[in-house]
């Protein structure tokens, strides 16, 4: 019987790279993953095919959120996946969501939320532990 393989939680799918040329996130050397590519000038390419869960939380999904959230949650997979140091790059990760909503459109004050969101929620989110697990259907696999 042919299975599939496959990982739940995720909402979006970018079907167009983007690069965002000046994330302000450092890493000491370029990292290059299926989906994912950070320099070290701090250069960010996402490629199409990246899937994303976009804005978490008690939020509602605008425009204004899509480009932040798509950015974030790359950079907290880096995190995650032991690319990316979690103490060193969280904050800035962080902030650099609330500034790509402000300049998408977001108030001010719904960007300052979000920020805090992240701040005091969003640990869980960039640490190792969180994986999603692929998961086999149908269910005899």
């Amino acid at each position: 019987m042919p299975c599939i393989a496959y990982r739940d939680g995720y909402k979006y799918q970018l079907k167009q790279d983007y690069t965002l040329p000046n994330s302000g996130i450092l890493p000491s050397a370029s990292i290059d993953t299926q989906f994912i590519k950070l320099d070290a000038s701090g250069e960010l390419w996402i490629r199409a095919g990246y899937a994303w869960d976009g804005p978490s939380g008690p939020t509602i999904d605008t425009k204004n959120f899509m480009r932040g959230s798509l950015v974030h949650d790359a950079l907290y997979q880096l995190m995650r996946e032991g690319h990316l140091d979690l103490t060193t790059h969280r904050d800035p990760a962080d902030r650099l969501l609330q500034t790509l909503c402000l300049e998408d459109g977001m108030t001010q004050l719904r960007a300052w939320w979000v920020y805090e969101a992240v701040k005091r929620f969003g640990k869980p989110s960039a640490s190792p532990s969180l994986d999603h697990p692929l998961i086999w259907a149908p269910k005899q696999c």
